[in-house]
Protein backbone atom coordinates (compact mmCIF):
# COMPACT_ATOMS: atom_id res chain seq x y z
CA UNK A 1 0.00 0.00 0.00
CA UNK A 2 1.67 3.35 -0.84
CA UNK A 3 0.80 5.83 1.93
CA UNK A 4 1.17 9.73 2.17
CA UNK A 5 1.60 11.71 4.99
CA UNK A 6 1.38 15.26 4.66
CA UNK A 7 2.46 17.43 7.97
CA UNK A 8 5.48 15.68 9.65
CA UNK A 9 6.02 17.38 12.54
CA UNK A 10 6.49 17.38 16.03
CA UNK A 11 3.60 14.56 16.68
CA UNK A 12 3.06 13.20 12.75
CA UNK A 13 6.80 12.73 12.60
CA UNK A 14 6.62 9.85 14.99
CA UNK A 15 3.08 8.68 13.92
CA UNK A 16 4.62 8.51 10.29
CA UNK A 17 7.57 6.27 11.12
CA UNK A 18 5.61 4.16 13.21
CA UNK A 19 3.17 3.29 9.57
CA UNK A 20 7.16 3.13 7.26
CA UNK A 21 7.68 -0.08 9.21
CA UNK A 22 4.57 -1.66 7.51
CA UNK A 23 3.96 0.18 4.49
CA UNK A 24 5.40 2.35 2.02
CA UNK A 25 5.49 5.72 3.08
CA UNK A 26 6.34 9.39 1.62
CA UNK A 27 6.41 12.15 3.60
CA UNK A 28 6.25 15.76 3.16
CA UNK A 29 6.38 18.87 5.58
CA UNK A 30 7.18 22.56 4.34
CA UNK A 31 10.07 22.65 7.45
CA UNK A 32 13.25 20.90 6.91
CA UNK A 33 12.35 17.58 8.93
CA UNK A 34 15.22 15.14 10.19
CA UNK A 35 13.19 11.71 9.84
CA UNK A 36 13.76 7.74 8.83
CA UNK A 37 10.62 8.03 6.11
CA UNK A 38 11.13 9.08 2.96
CA UNK A 39 10.72 12.86 2.22
CA UNK A 40 9.11 15.10 -1.16
CA UNK A 41 10.10 17.80 -1.57
CA UNK A 42 6.77 19.30 -2.90
CA UNK A 43 3.25 18.45 -1.76
CA UNK A 44 2.78 16.32 -5.11
CA UNK A 45 5.50 14.19 -4.14
CA UNK A 46 3.76 12.84 -1.32
CA UNK A 47 0.19 12.86 -2.75
CA UNK A 48 0.20 11.45 -6.15
CA UNK A 49 -0.63 7.46 -6.93
CA UNK A 50 -1.43 7.16 -3.04
CA UNK A 51 -3.46 4.61 -1.65
CA UNK A 52 -4.13 6.74 1.19
CA UNK A 53 -2.94 10.21 2.63
CA UNK A 54 -2.59 11.75 6.21
CA UNK A 55 -3.48 15.12 6.99
CA UNK A 56 -1.34 15.90 10.34
CA UNK A 57 -1.87 19.87 9.78
CA UNK A 58 -2.15 22.54 12.96
CA UNK A 59 -5.00 24.20 13.15
CA UNK A 60 -2.96 27.08 15.58
CA UNK A 61 -4.33 29.89 17.48
CA UNK A 62 -2.25 33.09 18.20
CA UNK A 63 0.54 32.83 20.17
CA UNK A 64 -1.36 35.15 23.06
CA UNK A 65 -3.12 31.83 23.67
CA UNK A 66 -1.09 28.79 23.61
CA UNK A 67 -0.80 28.75 27.46
CA UNK A 68 1.91 29.86 28.94
CA UNK A 69 0.65 32.79 29.64
CA UNK A 70 -3.03 34.56 31.61
CA UNK A 71 -5.69 33.64 28.83
CA UNK A 72 -8.99 33.95 30.96
CA UNK A 73 -9.28 37.79 30.00
CA UNK A 74 -8.92 37.15 26.03
CA UNK A 75 -12.18 36.86 23.81
CA UNK A 76 -13.06 33.55 22.58
CA UNK A 77 -11.28 32.27 19.92
CA UNK A 78 -11.80 29.61 17.14
CA UNK A 79 -8.84 27.61 15.75
CA UNK A 80 -7.25 28.59 12.80
CA UNK A 81 -8.18 26.74 9.82
CA UNK A 82 -6.60 27.69 6.55
CA UNK A 83 -3.53 25.48 6.71
CA UNK A 84 -5.70 22.39 7.05
CA UNK A 85 -8.23 23.94 4.09
CA UNK A 86 -5.68 25.00 1.43
CA UNK A 87 -3.74 21.98 1.51
CA UNK A 88 -6.89 19.55 1.59
CA UNK A 89 -7.87 21.59 -0.99
CA UNK A 90 -4.90 20.59 -3.15
CA UNK A 91 -4.48 17.22 -1.87
CA UNK A 92 -7.94 16.89 -3.77
CA UNK A 93 -7.20 18.37 -6.85
CA UNK A 94 -4.25 15.86 -7.25
CA UNK A 95 -6.45 12.59 -6.08
CA UNK A 96 -9.11 10.31 -7.47
CA UNK A 97 -11.92 8.58 -5.77
CA UNK A 98 -9.19 5.61 -5.51
CA UNK A 99 -7.75 7.42 -2.63
CA UNK A 100 -8.49 7.88 0.85
CA UNK A 101 -7.60 10.97 2.71
CA UNK A 102 -7.48 11.13 6.10
CA UNK A 103 -7.73 14.16 8.58
CA UNK A 104 -5.72 14.13 12.02
CA UNK A 105 -5.79 17.50 12.68
CA UNK A 106 -7.70 18.61 16.40
CA UNK A 107 -11.26 20.72 15.06
CA UNK A 108 -14.52 21.84 16.88
CA UNK A 109 -17.37 20.11 16.46
CA UNK A 110 -19.07 21.44 13.12
CA UNK A 111 -15.91 22.15 11.49
CA UNK A 112 -15.74 19.46 9.07
CA UNK A 113 -19.41 19.49 7.53
CA UNK A 114 -19.08 23.11 7.56
CA UNK A 115 -15.77 24.20 6.28
CA UNK A 116 -13.24 20.84 5.07
CA UNK A 117 -16.33 18.53 3.60
CA UNK A 118 -17.07 20.87 0.81
CA UNK A 119 -13.49 20.96 -0.44
CA UNK A 120 -13.43 17.46 -0.69
CA UNK A 121 -14.41 16.80 -4.76
CA UNK A 122 -12.32 13.87 -6.04
CA UNK A 123 -11.31 12.13 -2.91
CA UNK A 124 -12.56 9.76 -0.39
CA UNK A 125 -12.20 11.76 2.97
CA UNK A 126 -12.37 9.62 6.70
CA UNK A 127 -11.32 12.35 9.99
CA UNK A 128 -9.72 10.34 12.70
CA UNK A 129 -7.75 12.30 15.11
CA UNK A 130 -5.22 10.91 17.29
CA UNK A 131 -4.88 10.29 21.17
CA UNK A 132 -1.13 10.65 21.21
CA UNK A 133 0.85 12.80 23.06
CA UNK A 134 4.24 14.40 22.80
CA UNK A 135 7.11 11.74 24.04
CA UNK A 136 4.45 8.74 24.20
CA UNK A 137 3.48 9.59 20.32
CA UNK A 138 5.05 5.73 19.21
CA UNK A 139 4.07 4.18 22.20
CA UNK A 140 0.33 5.39 21.57
CA UNK A 141 0.16 4.69 17.61
CA UNK A 142 0.82 0.77 18.55
CA UNK A 143 -1.59 1.06 21.67
CA UNK A 144 -3.95 3.52 21.73
CA UNK A 145 -6.78 3.92 24.06
CA UNK A 146 -8.80 3.73 20.62
CA UNK A 147 -9.59 4.76 17.09
CA UNK A 148 -11.70 7.19 16.01
CA UNK A 149 -13.42 7.46 13.09
CA UNK A 150 -15.06 9.73 11.72
CA UNK A 151 -17.25 9.70 8.69
CA UNK A 152 -20.45 11.41 6.56
CA UNK A 153 -23.00 9.26 8.31
CA UNK A 154 -21.50 7.97 10.81
CA UNK A 155 -21.95 4.18 9.64
CA UNK A 156 -19.13 1.80 9.74
CA UNK A 157 -18.44 1.69 5.65
CA UNK A 158 -15.97 0.16 3.30
CA UNK A 159 -13.71 3.49 4.57
CA UNK A 160 -14.22 2.51 8.07
CA UNK A 161 -13.30 -1.00 6.81
CA UNK A 162 -10.35 0.03 5.00
CA UNK A 163 -8.66 1.70 7.32
CA UNK A 164 -9.23 -0.92 10.45
CA UNK A 165 -7.57 -3.11 7.85
CA UNK A 166 -4.56 -0.79 7.39
CA UNK A 167 -4.15 0.25 11.72
CA UNK A 168 -4.88 -3.72 12.28
CA UNK A 169 -0.80 -4.08 10.72
CA UNK A 170 0.36 -2.81 13.26
CA UNK A 171 -1.53 -1.58 16.45
CA UNK A 172 -2.25 -3.93 19.42
CA UNK A 173 -4.85 -6.70 18.97
CA UNK A 174 -8.59 -5.57 21.02
CA UNK A 175 -7.95 -1.68 20.16
CA UNK A 176 -11.34 -0.17 20.67
CA UNK A 177 -12.92 1.38 17.17
CA UNK A 178 -15.26 4.43 17.86
CA UNK A 179 -17.20 4.92 15.30
CA UNK A 180 -19.40 8.18 14.34
CA UNK A 181 -20.40 11.32 12.63
CA UNK A 182 -17.57 13.97 11.75
CA UNK A 183 -19.62 15.81 14.51
CA UNK A 184 -19.35 12.95 16.60
CA UNK A 185 -15.57 12.16 16.26
CA UNK A 186 -14.81 15.43 16.68
CA UNK A 187 -16.66 15.49 19.93
CA UNK A 188 -14.78 12.77 20.95
CA UNK A 189 -11.25 13.66 20.12
CA UNK A 190 -11.77 17.48 21.57
CA UNK A 191 -13.57 16.87 24.96
CA UNK A 192 -11.28 14.13 25.80
CA UNK A 193 -8.92 16.44 26.11
CA UNK A 194 -11.34 19.04 27.85
CA UNK A 195 -11.95 15.78 30.47
CA UNK A 196 -8.56 15.68 30.71
CA UNK A 197 -8.10 19.78 32.17
CA UNK A 198 -11.73 19.31 34.16
CA UNK A 199 -9.61 16.20 36.64
CA UNK A 200 -6.37 18.49 37.06
CA UNK A 201 -8.56 21.55 37.60
CA UNK A 202 -10.59 19.35 40.56
CA UNK A 203 -7.49 18.10 41.73
CA UNK A 204 -4.94 21.23 42.04
CA UNK A 205 -7.84 22.60 43.39
CA UNK A 206 -8.19 20.17 46.31
CA UNK A 207 -4.32 20.91 47.29
CA UNK A 208 -4.68 24.80 47.14
CA UNK A 209 -8.14 23.65 49.66
CA UNK A 210 -5.21 21.42 51.34
CA UNK A 211 -2.97 23.72 51.61
CA UNK A 212 -5.36 26.82 52.99
CA UNK A 213 -6.81 24.08 55.68
CA UNK A 214 -3.73 22.30 56.96
CA UNK A 215 -3.87 19.35 58.40
CA UNK A 216 -4.73 18.06 54.98
CA UNK A 217 -2.78 15.83 52.60
CA UNK A 218 -4.05 16.07 49.53
CA UNK A 219 -2.67 13.06 48.13
CA UNK A 220 -4.33 11.31 50.81
CA UNK A 221 -7.67 12.65 49.29
CA UNK A 222 -6.84 11.82 45.64
CA UNK A 223 -5.24 8.73 46.55
CA UNK A 224 -8.75 7.60 48.06
CA UNK A 225 -11.14 9.03 44.95
CA UNK A 226 -8.77 7.26 42.36
CA UNK A 227 -9.84 3.54 44.28
CA UNK A 228 -13.22 4.76 43.88
CA UNK A 229 -13.94 3.61 40.28
CA UNK A 230 -17.84 2.87 40.73
CA UNK A 231 -18.28 6.53 40.29
CA UNK A 232 -15.11 8.29 39.51
CA UNK A 233 -13.29 7.10 36.43
CA UNK A 234 -9.50 5.42 36.89
CA UNK A 235 -6.79 7.27 38.41
CA UNK A 236 -5.08 8.64 35.86
CA UNK A 237 -4.84 12.51 35.82
CA UNK A 238 -5.56 12.64 39.76
CA UNK A 239 -2.09 13.71 40.92
CA UNK A 240 -2.16 17.17 42.34
CA UNK A 241 0.83 19.06 41.11
CA UNK A 242 1.98 22.43 38.76
CA UNK A 243 -1.34 22.60 36.88
CA UNK A 244 -2.77 21.87 33.55
CA UNK A 245 -0.37 22.39 30.61
CA UNK A 246 0.76 21.15 27.19
CA UNK A 247 -0.04 22.54 23.54
CA UNK A 248 -3.26 20.77 23.25
CA UNK A 249 -5.53 21.62 26.33
CA UNK A 250 -5.27 25.14 27.32
CA UNK A 251 -6.28 25.86 23.74
CA UNK A 252 -8.99 23.53 23.15
CA UNK A 253 -10.44 24.69 25.74
CA UNK A 254 -9.93 28.48 24.75
CA UNK A 255 -11.37 27.07 21.14
CA UNK A 256 -14.24 25.91 22.89
CA UNK A 257 -15.17 28.82 24.67
CA UNK A 258 -15.60 30.63 21.07
CA UNK A 259 -18.18 27.42 20.58
CA UNK A 260 -19.92 27.85 23.53
CA UNK A 261 -20.39 31.71 22.71
CA UNK A 262 -21.56 30.55 19.11
CA UNK A 263 -24.00 28.20 20.53
CA UNK A 264 -25.73 30.63 22.96
CA UNK A 265 -25.15 27.96 25.75
CA UNK A 266 -25.84 30.61 28.04
CA UNK A 267 -22.73 29.31 30.37
CA UNK A 268 -19.04 28.24 29.97
CA UNK A 269 -17.27 25.82 32.01
CA UNK A 270 -14.09 25.82 29.46
CA UNK A 271 -13.81 29.52 31.10
CA UNK A 272 -14.17 28.14 34.17
CA UNK A 273 -11.33 25.72 33.72
CA UNK A 274 -9.05 27.50 32.53
CA UNK A 275 -9.66 30.46 34.71
CA UNK A 276 -9.17 27.73 37.55
CA UNK A 277 -6.03 27.05 35.96
CA UNK A 278 -4.71 30.20 36.32
CA UNK A 279 -5.81 31.35 39.78
CA UNK A 280 -4.40 28.06 40.90
CA UNK A 281 -0.96 29.03 39.24
CA UNK A 282 -1.62 32.55 41.07
CA UNK A 283 -1.81 30.98 44.23
CA UNK A 284 1.45 28.83 43.79
CA UNK A 285 3.18 31.93 43.16
CA UNK A 286 2.08 33.96 46.06
CA UNK A 287 3.17 30.98 48.42
CA UNK A 288 6.20 30.86 46.41
CA UNK A 289 6.74 34.81 47.10
CA UNK A 290 6.50 34.08 50.71
CA UNK A 291 9.36 32.09 50.89
CA UNK A 292 11.36 35.35 50.66
CA UNK A 293 13.90 33.90 47.98
CA UNK A 294 14.31 34.40 43.60
CA UNK A 295 13.30 31.70 41.95
CA UNK A 296 14.48 28.68 39.65
CA UNK A 297 12.40 26.87 38.31
CA UNK A 298 13.31 23.08 37.38
CA UNK A 299 11.68 22.29 34.36
CA UNK A 300 10.28 24.88 31.98
CA UNK A 301 8.70 22.43 28.82
CA UNK A 302 4.87 21.47 29.73
CA UNK A 303 5.91 17.75 31.04
CA UNK A 304 9.22 15.88 31.54
CA UNK A 305 10.73 14.70 28.58
CA UNK A 306 9.29 17.13 26.63
CA UNK A 307 10.70 20.83 25.50
CA UNK A 308 8.07 22.35 24.24
CA UNK A 309 7.03 25.63 26.04
CA UNK A 310 3.76 26.12 24.70
CA UNK A 311 0.98 25.64 27.44
CA UNK A 312 3.81 25.21 30.54
CA UNK A 313 2.25 25.75 33.68
CA UNK A 314 5.74 26.45 34.77
CA UNK A 315 6.26 29.49 32.52
CA UNK A 316 2.64 30.56 34.35
CA UNK A 317 3.94 30.04 37.47
CA UNK A 318 6.73 31.93 36.65
CA UNK A 319 4.72 34.97 35.00
CA UNK A 320 3.26 35.68 38.00
CA UNK A 321 6.26 35.63 40.15
CA UNK A 322 8.30 38.19 37.76
CA UNK A 323 5.30 39.91 37.25
CA UNK A 324 5.42 40.41 41.30
CA UNK A 325 9.13 41.31 41.01
CA UNK A 326 10.73 38.07 41.67
CA UNK A 327 13.89 37.56 39.55
CA UNK A 328 13.11 33.74 38.29
CA UNK A 329 15.61 31.15 36.51
CA UNK A 330 14.72 28.36 34.62
CA UNK A 331 16.39 24.91 34.23
CA UNK A 332 19.29 25.47 36.40
CA UNK A 333 20.74 29.28 37.05
CA UNK A 334 24.15 30.74 36.69
CA UNK A 335 26.79 29.88 38.98
CA UNK A 336 27.38 32.79 40.16
CA UNK A 337 24.32 32.96 42.24
CA UNK A 338 24.88 31.57 45.35
CA UNK A 339 22.37 32.72 47.60
CA UNK A 340 19.65 30.61 49.06
CA UNK A 341 17.13 29.89 46.66
CA UNK A 342 13.15 28.47 46.23
CA UNK A 343 13.58 25.85 43.90
CA UNK A 344 10.29 24.77 42.15
CA UNK A 345 10.38 21.11 41.14
CA UNK A 346 8.43 20.18 38.07
CA UNK A 347 11.11 17.86 36.29
CA UNK A 348 11.69 15.78 38.67
CA UNK A 349 13.77 12.89 37.23
CA UNK A 350 15.59 15.58 35.20
CA UNK A 351 16.70 16.89 38.00
CA UNK A 352 17.67 14.08 40.32
CA UNK A 353 20.92 14.95 42.09
CA UNK A 354 20.85 18.85 41.26
CA UNK A 355 23.17 20.26 43.50
CA UNK A 356 20.76 23.31 45.04
CA UNK A 357 22.25 26.37 46.93
CA UNK A 358 23.14 25.69 50.91
CA UNK A 359 20.32 27.34 52.83
CA UNK A 360 17.58 27.55 49.78
CA UNK A 361 13.71 25.83 50.13
CA UNK A 362 12.60 23.26 48.10
CA UNK A 363 9.25 24.22 46.52
CA UNK A 364 7.15 20.79 44.97
CA UNK A 365 3.84 20.83 44.09
CA UNK A 366 3.47 17.22 43.79
CA UNK A 367 4.68 16.16 46.85
CA UNK A 368 7.99 14.14 45.85
CA UNK A 369 10.80 15.53 47.38
CA UNK A 370 11.40 14.13 50.38
CA UNK A 371 13.49 16.11 53.54
CA UNK A 372 17.22 13.96 52.85
CA UNK A 373 20.01 14.10 54.76
CA UNK A 374 21.85 15.53 52.44
CA UNK A 375 19.53 18.52 52.15
CA UNK A 376 19.19 19.11 55.54
CA UNK A 377 22.99 19.41 56.32
CA UNK A 378 22.85 22.42 53.82
CA UNK A 379 20.02 23.72 55.69
CA UNK A 380 17.78 23.44 52.56
CA UNK A 381 13.72 23.10 53.39
CA UNK A 382 11.14 21.22 51.66
CA UNK A 383 7.99 22.29 51.06
CA UNK A 384 5.22 19.62 49.46
CA UNK A 385 2.11 22.41 48.82
CA UNK A 386 -0.94 20.89 49.88
CA UNK A 387 0.35 18.25 52.24
CA UNK A 388 0.97 20.26 55.60
CA UNK A 389 0.03 17.88 58.55
CA UNK A 390 0.47 20.26 61.81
Amino acid sequence: MNVGFVGVGKLGKDAAEVMARHYDVVGYDIEGVYTSITMAHTSEGACINKDIIFVALPTPHHPDYDGRYPTSHLPPKDFDYSIVKEMIEKIDRLVGKDTLIVLISTVLPGTIRREIAPLIKNGRFIYNPYLIAQGTVKQDMVNPEMIIIGTKTGEWDVDVVFLKEFYDKFVEKDTRYETGTWEEAEGIKIFYNTFISTKLALVNMIADVAEGVGNMNVDVVTDALKRSTMRIMGPRYMNAGLGDGGACHPRDNIALRSLAKRLNLGYDIFDAIMLAREKQAEHMARKIMGLGHDVCILGKGFKPGVDQEAGSPAILVGYYLEKWGRTVYYDGHPQEVTVPLTYVMHHHDTYRGFKFNSGSTIFDPFGKTEQQSGLTERAIIVYNYGRSHV
